[in-house]
Order: structure tokens, then sequence, then C-alpha cells
């Protein structure tokens, strides 16, 4: 097994939740002399040098070339998936049991979370002893929960016509049995970090098996979070491996895309023009010539794609249903869902058949509405040719996702390219 899938496998093993994942790919930049920036701070920028911003779930990385930029080329994926979070106040007592309550985050398949041991995962801001407030996150996977289906034998139309999930009702975890302690997971928390006062938490339930290699040959990757972290890990190998070039190389790895990106954290926001601005005051680059400069970039968005599951063949479209193994997938919709064209296909295909990378064509079938990405936002907000590709996956928003791990591989090397080309 390649070093790369290795890698990819304990990006997957150690990203739980969107912060862990901006966390996981700062400490790769900063291992390879990416130096990390505070948004707060005054910004130093030297040509030639590496640099990146972290801030909650969302990451910017930026290499600067040793001139001025003669384009900007920009790879653009998420940290975040669909989820199951604990709602402020979680914790309730149905007769010995107790159990939290959750609400549902962005769209996953909520049947693929009955049944299996979850655990806790986010962020906690708490009281320090000199009375400030700090942040850390937390994973409390000693303490595992489950959320139990109804039995058949109570439910037997759920065989037949599917099962009916009330999202209010049926989606608490149980934590545990006969306890007469009050307010349990705070008083959990507080004791694991050894302080006094709790403010807040941001807390997700997250599946407790880790990613793992499937298949006769090991040819497949199991894991949840694949959408989007696939990409990202992606997105994260190949600017730091890129050559320098007169190139502006940029990641951007996004939070919150699967509730819309409208967040400050998101796709949505002034993050990417204002690093832009910046960068331009930092390497002396008049405002005119970052507006001509746009002309000659490049946006690829990054998120995965419909794999053809041969169970469901009715829902694919019979001439662009993408194969596990076959290639990366360019994202078509004629309503700019994607934000892929003629032209800026035609780059993906000209960099894949110099690389000798298989590409194949997803649009979905005319009768079933195609989801989105961050491509069609950055087009719109900055101005940039955008084109929409991704690994395709089979499960996408279950609590476990497969894909194929020679794509991951191609993904790899064709952002690379795109990177120097």
């Amino acid at each position: 097994m390649s070093h790369l899938l290795e890698d990819f496998k304990k990006f997957l093993d150690h990203s739980p939740t969107s912060w862990h994942a901006a966390q996981e790919i700062g400490n790769r930049l900063a291992a390879v002399d990416f130096t990390p920036l505070e948004e707060g701070e005054k910004w130093n920028l030297e040509p030639g040098k590496r640099y990146f911003v972290q801030r909650d779930g969302f990451v910017c990385a930026f290499t600067l070339p040793k001139t001025l930029p003669k384009k900007i080329v920009i790879l653009a994926s998420h940290t975040d998936s669909p989820a199951l979070k604990l709602k402020p106040r979680p914790e309730i007592q149905k007769d010995n049991m107790t159990l939290f309550e959750t609400e549902v985050y962005g769209s996953p398949i909520l049947s693929s979370w009955f049944n299996r041991d979850l655990a806790l995962a986010g962020r906690v801001l708490f009281k320090t002893p000199s009375n400030t407030i700090e942040e850390k996150l937390i994973w409390l996977d000693q303490y595992p929960l489950f959320i139990p289906q109804l039995a058949l034998h109570l439910d037997k139309e759920a065989q037949e016509k599917g099962l009916v999930i009330d999202k209010q009702e049926h989606l608490k975890p149980i934590f545990t049995l006969n306890s007469d302690q009050k307010n349990i997971l705070e008083e959990l928390i507080k004791k694991q970090l050894g302080v006094s006062t709790l403010f807040s938490f941001d807390l997700l339930l997250v599946p407790m098996e880790e990613a793992r290699f499937v298949g006769l040959q090991g040819e497949m990757i199991s894991s949840y979070r694949l959408d989007n972290l696939a990409s990202a890990h992606a997105c994260c190998a190949a600017l730091a491996s890129a050559t320098l070039g007169d190139t502006l190389q940029m990641a951007l790895f996004w939070d919150h895309e699967e509730i819309g990106s409208n967040t400050v954290d998101g796709a949505e926001s002034p993050a990417l023009a204002d690093i832009l601005k910046r960068i331009s005051i930092g390497i002396s680059l008049p405002e005119e010539e970052m507006i001509r400069l746009k002309n000659f970039s490049l946006c690829v968005s990054v998120d995965v794609a419909h794999a053809f599951n041969p169970n469901f063949s009715a829902k694919y479209d019979p001439e662009h249903k993408c194969l596990l193994g076959k290639g990366i997938a360019l994202k078509y919709n004629a309503n700019r869902k994607y934000a892929t064209d003629a032209k800026t296909a035609a780059i993906i295909h000209h960099v894949c058949e110099q690389e000798k990378i298989p590409c194949q064509s997803f649009t979905s079938h005319s009768n079933i509405s195609s989801g989105s990405t961050v491509g069609p936002i950055v087009a719109q907000n900055l101005g940039i040719p955008t084109v929409d590709i991704g690994c395709p996956i089979l499960s996408m928003h279950s609590a476990r996702e497969v894909m194929a791990a020679q794509d991951h591989l191609d993904m790899c090397k064709l952002l690379t390219r795109l990177l120097q080309s």
C-alpha cells in the first residue's frame, strides 16, 4: 500500500469533525514548511514562501511564486459532513436511561446511524484559571453511545414500506443506565479537561469504526466522511508536493458546505476575497493587476461524485454513470449547480490526457435533482473560471461510504499537475 494511501487512512481516522480535520490539515502543512498566519495580525509575506490560515473548521493555504504571479490556481474543498449534532441542553432521562437529544446537520442518510457504536467529538469552550475563555477539541471515544432501531416485530411495515424516522423522537442515542446524576456530560467534559466552568460546546455524533481497505485486493476504502475528506486530503497533498512556478497556488478547505456555505467559515463568506486582497498588498500587486490575473486563473472545486450503484441502475443517466476505479468524474449540470462548462472541462481533459489519468463525465438523471458544491459560489463571488470534479463514491451521506483507492491516487496526481501547469 502506498504511503499516500496510508496517510489518507490516518487523516480519515483523526478527523471526526471539521475542526479536527482543519487541525490535521494545519499539522500537515506546518510539517512541510508552511508558515501559519494569524488573521488579526499584520502579514509580512515573502516571495517563494508558503503560508496558511486556520480558523475553526476553515483553512486557506497558499504558495507564493518568486516573482509576481501570472495566474492563480485554486483548489477548493470542504471539511464538514452530514451528521447528528447534540442540542445545547441535550441530556434527558427516560425510565432508567440517560439519552441525548440531537438535531440533524445537513442531509445524512438517517437510517445508517442506527445500531452502530458512536462517539462524541467536537469543540468545547471553558473558563481558564486566569478567567479567560479557551477552546479545545475533544473526542470522547471512551464513552460509546448507540441509537437503537425498533425491532422488526414491532414495526413490520418497515421491511416492506421503508423505515419512517421522526427526527425529534427517534434519533436520541442512549448514553448510560441507572444513573441519578444530573449533567453527566458536562461533568465528564470538565473532569477530562480539568476545569470548573464549561461555557458551551459544539458536539457531533461520529461512528467509531476506523477507515478500512476493502475488496479482494484492498482496492477500495470504506470510511465515514469520505464526503468530503477525500477531496480535502487530495488538495492538501497536492499543494504540499507541487513545485514552485509562476502561479499563485492556493488550497481552500471550507466549512459548512453541507448546510449552504452561508457562514463566516463558509464559501459565501468574504474570507477568500479578503485573503487575495491581503496577498496583493503583501506582494505589492496593484488592484487592477489582481483583477486582470483572474482572467488567467482557474478554480478547481473538488467534491465527491455519485458512483454507479448496480442495485439501483434506474437512478442514473445511462451515458453518464461513474464507476469506482475508472477515473476522475467531471461534474456537469445545465442549471450550474456545478460550475463546469465546456471551456473549463477542456482543461481537465487536456491534463488528464497528458498524465494518462482516466476521466469520466457525470450528470444526474433528468428526473432527479442534482446536488451542488462550493464551485458555483466561488465562480459567482470572484469571477474566476471554475470546474467541478470529484472521485466517485458509493453511499454518499451515509455513516459509511466507499471509494476506489486508485481514484484517490489519480486525484492527487491531477491536482498536483494542475497547480504546476
